[in-house]
């Protein structure tokens, strides 16, 4: 720590970093041996971070992330977007067809950022803020995907067809590597069948995204 930084500020920021890497919650106990500080400094840390819906405690007395980081969350998508914005442009102008980010949001798979192609003649309308269950739909399946290891996903990618809209295909790929972010890239393309080449080029891209947002 140096003179210009709060030390407070910093285990509270650390606390909220490591429950966002549990899904099931830690103890006081298991804070205050990560952190390397007293039980009753995580005591006022959590209770600092609960006043602000930051944290929350089951009935087990394990702190889990708390609602309050969804609202902080959502101030995110902006930033992120603008992140991702050249790998899709470039994506959808090489496929010709409509690429997209995708977060995960509660249950659903939330369109965040959406590119079009310039030169087709016709392709696939996918708005901003299109909403779909993750078990639905290239993007979202993707993303469940990526919860597994790599070896889960085979081919890195996931081709659908007609889950939500008839007569159109889907192919998405994971975004790895990036905390915080649990999310895909994919295009929508009218086709039979989504060429596994697409596939191939919405990893690469995936790739790009997360690079830009490390």
């Amino acid at each position: 720590m140096t003179a210009e930084t709060s030390q407070t500020l910093d285990r509270g920021l650390r606390v909220l970093k490591l429950l966002a890497d549990t899904d099931h919650g830690l103890t006081v106990t298991e804070l205050s041996n990560k952190l390397g500080v007293n039980r009753t400094v995580v005591y006022r840390l959590l209770a600092t971070l609960e006043q602000h819906a930051l944290v929350r405690r089951d009935l087990g007395g394990r702190a889990r992330v708390g609602l309050g980081v969804l609202r902080l969350g959502r101030q995110v998508h902006p930033l992120v977007r603008e992140a991702a914005l050249p790998a899709l442009r470039s994506l959808a102008e090489e496929i010709g067809a409509t690429a997209h980010l995708t977060l995960v949001d509660g249950s659903e798979a939330l369109a965040v950022a959406v590119v079009e192609p310039s030169w087709t003649d016709y392709h696939v309308a996918y708005r901003t803020g299109f909403r779909h269950p993750l078990d639905k739909g290239a993007a979202g399946r993707a993303i469940l995907a990526g919860r597994g290891p790599d070896s889960e996903l085979g081919p890195g990618f996931v081709l659908t067809h007609g889950e939500l809209e008839a007569g159109a295909g889907g192919a998405a790929a994971p975004v790895r590597g990036v905390t915080g972010i649990e999310g895909s890239v994919g295009v929508v393309m009218l086709t039979d069948a989504v060429p596994p080449q697409v596939g191939e080029r919405v990893v690469r891209a995936a790739q790009e995204v997360a690079d830009a947002l490390r």
